[in-house]
């Protein structure tokens, strides 16, 4: 008999959550705090952008402390026992505020706003479509899982020799990968830590994001969206395996693809025509 849906799910939460205790009894500190490893081409970008704004707001930061705690020492009732009052705002006053505040403006919001501009213009939402070599893949989120579909030798979604994966990505080292997602239920986000990379999943309609890989393993797939009593469970795998090893994975799913494909359930019936809107 073959096991549902629901049963399969129920496994994986379950295994889920054996696997997470695991892996955290086994993490020490210092990689608990720090951001996992960088396997893509573009995740550099992303980390550039929150390293630059942490240390600016630090700068800044630490100069309105300067300040504060500055001017509390050398005005102090010690140093001025009668205080020397002013009454409205000196142009001195005016000039250092402004100074100030053009210097957080230029420093944080310009640069900000500048920089990941040009980066999703010229990077991020510059999508290969239409490069053949690229790898595409349709993904389906639900409570709680993720599931991934590949064409199959015909390059046509939806058909029977599509190879369809729960809650396992996999895509071959240094080429690029093209997802198209979208929500079976409520609204997750498809989040690839290694790939500094983060798309919603809404359902009624379809988003896109683009990636690659320069290291083969495995790696974590997580929901980035509060999505119900499991989210904290909604993990997948995301398999980078080399050209060989890739074309061998292919050939042997599409032929299984193939030997059980059943038109009645329903279960693997979820795939669209690519493109839509």
């Amino acid at each position: 008999m073959d096991i549902s849906f629901s049963e399969r799910l129920i496994g994986m939460i379950a295994t889920g959550t054996e696997l997470i205790v695991k892996a955290e009894e086994s993490m020490g500190f210092w990689q608990r705090i720090s951001p996992p490893e960088d396997i893509s081409s573009t995740g550099h970008l992303i980390e550039w952008l929150f390293f630059y704004t942490t240390y600016v707001n630090i700068f800044w930061f630490a100069l309105v402390c300067f300040g504060i705690f500055g001017f509390s020492f050398l005005y102090s009732k010690k140093r001025h026992a009668k205080p020397l009052y002013t009454h409205g705002n000196e142009k001195k006053h005016l000039l250092l505020t402004a100074a100030i505040g053009l210097g957080v403006f230029l420093s944080v919001d310009m640069v900000i706003t500048k920089v990941s501009t040009r980066d999703l213009k010229e990077v991020f939402w510059n999508f290969p479509e239409n490069d053949p070599d690229t790898i595409k893949v349709q993904v389906l989120a639900q409570q709680w899982a993720w599931n991934f579909r590949h064409a199959g030798k015909d390059g046509e979604f939806n058909t029977a020799d599509d190879v369809v994966e729960l809650n396992n990505l996999v895509v071959p080292v240094g080429k690029k990968v093209m997802i198209q997602m979208t929500s079976k239920d409520v609204i997750h986000a498809f989040y690839l830590p290694n790939a500094r990379i983060k798309a919603d999943a809404i359902p009624g309609r379809f988003a896109k994001l683009w990636f690659d890989t320069n290291k083969t393993g495995k790696f974590e797939i997580a929901c980035a969206e509060m999505c119900g009593n499991h989210h904290y469970l909604m993990k997948a795998q995301l398999t980078v395996l080399s050209a060989e090893d890739y074309e061998r994975w292919t050939n042997e799913s599409q032929e299984r693809a193939i030997a059980t494909n059943d038109t009645e359930n329903m279960d693997l019936r979820w795939g669209w025509q690519w493109g839509s809107k």
